[in-house]
């Protein structure tokens, strides 16, 4: 197992199923992606750049997204906080709350900005 898994299966239930879930989505979304472990978190890049991460927050499951300001879709789903610049998220309190179509609609946008830019 790579860390990154490392990170998912420690973790308690139900934030172990979420963060799978949300894994195997983000795989399936971007065929490309590339699965790191930076910063103790699992990162997922795009040619060579930081797209997205996983955090588990104790109450919540955090999807990051790195350049999530420039993401025009979903917004009313997109998280900003209080010393976010440029990051978004989406957060995640139960399997349930996964939107599928959502989450793989930000994920391709945000798979976007890197090949753009």
């Amino acid at each position: 197992m790579n860390p990154a898994e490392d990170y998912i299966i420690s973790k308690p239930e139900p934030w172990r199923s979420i963060l799978m879930e949300l894994q195997v989505i983000i795989k399936h979304t971007i065929p490309e992606v590339e699965e790191q472990f930076k910063w103790h978190l699992p990162f997922y890049s795009v040619h060579g750049k930081m797209c997205c991460f996983l955090n588990f927050r104790k109450t919540f499951v955090d999807l990051g997204i790195t350049s999530g300001i420039h993401i025009d879709i979903h917004k009313e789903h997109l998280i900003a906080g209080e010393k976010r610049k440029t990051l978004r998220s989406l957060r995640y309190y139960s399997l349930e709350d996964i939107d599928v179509e959502v989450l793989q609609n930000v994920l391709k946008a945000a798979a976007n900005l890197n090949k753009k830019s």
